[in-house]
């Protein structure tokens, strides 16, 4: 082994040679048919579920934060679009980090990738069954609490009673989960407790998904035009509900708490770039994948800014911090026949994102696969279905059994820190190709504008305000990933002096690297964790058995 050959690249011409022989999957995605598989992946439990949370740590200013991670998304979604543009085969960031900068850091994507669809489909499952048994008790069903709920929330809000952590009141979903944990059964003194809907749900959407793409897009559209109806239901019926004073403070916990969201507000966005994992589904990738995903991310942008605003005016800030806050802010102000469409369509909307997120996991598999780097089953075409099937198999089950018994918030802090190293990755190997001049065939390419000195500049001026305007070294001591952020700045603020860089790559990277500044320890914990655990597999297998190996290139011949 030889470190030049952790960097060994696919070519372009190469994949299109593989696209060619290997492609066994029904191409039935148009653009009509992405942009909707984009708006289902992020118009899902972001907006039902996680916009509450993000709303309890930031207030209305949480809106705000919305346009920031928009802003970002859009400058990565720029970049996968011209990837796509490009190379018209599933595998999304893993297979343009591959041909930009090489096998060592596609193997990391790929690793972080798969992480992030089986963590957002936990969170996804989670999310829908709250919004489930939520529903059914509108219809006077009670389903048995020890059956909807994880052992750690249930536990930790015990806890928190019997500590006394509410001073003046008890919020009503704390009180509700500590009441389910002291009456649960139990077997030999040990507390059962565990999330049933959510291993169900994603059951019955492996099924959807593994027998057939076109049955999952029919399914999916109608879902994703449902949700909509919704969305704007909510925000034309909860306009005449909006008291102002709730509106104020706007930053009630300064910007710090408006950061403080970033975890919840990112996963709302990371759907888009689902899309790129059915382009060989799709009936003209190079030409339909780059609108689509601009599409839908301008269409949700609009939509997660404007639903902000009504829910922090219809009630305080403080009240959001609920795993369902479109029901709850309805049945607050005496709505509850809305609170109740709201429900039973949340609970068919967030389908649709488990479906797309069930979509795109295996397919990452198989890219993989088919690269050598894990198993030939993993790449193995369903002969009837036409779908990746022990894959898809594989994913329903490490999907629904963790979501079963883990706390959403902690697989909602999970997934962040991999998204973003995947967006940076992207980014960076747009700039790279774009150096080399590799991106002349593209259909659609970044608009260039020549970032020799913006980058610099703006470099200096922030730098010079940071250290004359704030406590710089308490900042820094506190969240000690700035001084990372700053050094990489300093180091594209050089390349670009010397490459003329195209901008808009450089602002992907520099707006994602600073929203991982604003994750927690405990997320880069995990992430090192994972992360380790994926190299160690590839230097075991996925280095030897890649088809880019010398020996086994000789083989193939």
């Amino acid at each position: 082994m030889n470190l030049q050959s952790l960097f060994r690249r696919k070519k372009l011409s190469d994949i299109e040679t593989e696209n060619s022989k290997n492609s066994q999957l029904h191409k039935v995605l148009g653009i009509r048919d992405l942009t909707f598989l984009g708006v289902a992946a992020i118009v899902g439990a972001g907006i039902f579920s996680t916009i509450g949370r993000a709303a309890y740590e930031g207030g209305p200013a949480v809106s705000l934060l919305f346009i920031l991670v928009a802003t970002a998304c859009i400058f990565t979604a720029l970049c996968y679009a011209q990837f796509a543009s490009m190379i018209p085969i599933s595998g999304s960031a893993y297979t343009y980090t591959y041909i930009s900068l090489g096998e060592i850091f596609a193997w990391v994507i790929g690793w972080a990738l798969l992480l992030e669809y089986a963590v957002s489909n936990m969170v996804v499952a989670i999310a829908w069954s709250e919004y489930f048994t939520t529903m059914l008790s509108g219809f006077g069903i009670h389903w048995p609490d020890w059956l909807g709920i994880d052992y750690s929330s249930a536990k930790e809000a015990y806890n928190q009673i019997q500590s006394g952590t509410f001073k003046n009141s008890i919020p009503d979903t704390v009180a509700k989960a500590a009441y389910t944990y002291s009456n649960a059964p139990q077997i030999g003194g040990i507390k059962i407790l565990f999330d049933l809907p959510a291993g169900l749900i994603t059951l019955f959407i492996t099924f959807i998904v593994y027998i057939g793409i076109k049955e999952s897009k029919n399914l999916g559209n109608w879902l994703v035009i449902l949700k909509l109806g919704v969305i704007i239901l909510v925000i034309i019926a909860g306009s005449f509900f909006i008291k102002p004073e709730n509106w104020s403070p706007f930053l009630p916990n300064g910007l710090g708490g408006v950061m403080g969201g970033v975890a919840a507000v990112f996963f709302a966005f990371i759907g888009f770039d689902s899309i790129s994992t059915t382009a060989e589904e799709a009936k003209n990738p190079q030409r339909d994948l780059p609108k689509a995903m601009i599409f839908c991310l301008i269409i949700c942008a609009l939509l997660y800014v404007i639903l902000s605003l009504v829910l922090t005016g219809m009630v305080n800030y403080k009240e959001l911090r609920v795993d369902d806050p479109l029901a709850y802010v309805f049945g607050k102000v005496g709505m509850d026949f809305i609170a109740g469409i709201i429900s039973i369509s949340a609970v068919i909307s967030i389908t649709s994102t488990l479906l797309v997120y069930q979509i795109g996991q295996p397919r990452i598999w198989m890219s993989m696969s088919r690269d050598g780097l894990l198993g030939n089953k993993f790449s193995s075409i369903n002969k009837k279905y036409k779908t990746p099937g022990f894959a898809t198999i594989l994913t329903g089950i490490l999907v629904g059994i963790p979501s079963m018994f883990l706390d959403m918030q902690f697989v909602v802090d999970l997934t962040s820190v991999g998204t973003f190293f995947a967006f940076i990755l992207v980014c960076s190997g747009t700039l790279y190709l774009e150096n080399k001049g590799e991106t002349n065939k593209a259909r659609f390419k970044i608009p260039y504008i020549n970032s020799q000195y913006i980058t610099g500049i703006c470099f200096i001026i922030c730098i010079t305000l940071f250290i004359t305007q704030t406590e710089y070294m308490k900042i820094i001591y506190e969240k000690p990933l700035l001084f990372i952020f700053a050094l990489v700045w300093f180091g594209l603020s050089i390349a670009s002096l010397k490459y003329k860089f195209s901008l808009i790559p450089i602002l992907g990277i520099l707006f994602n690297l600073y929203l991982m500044t604003e994750l927690g320890w405990s997320n880069w914990i995990m992430f090192i964790i994972w992360l380790l655990m994926g190299l160690i597999i590839y230097f075991i297998y996925g280095y030897n058995k890649s088809k880019l190996n010398p020996k086994n290139q000789i083989k193939t011949h």
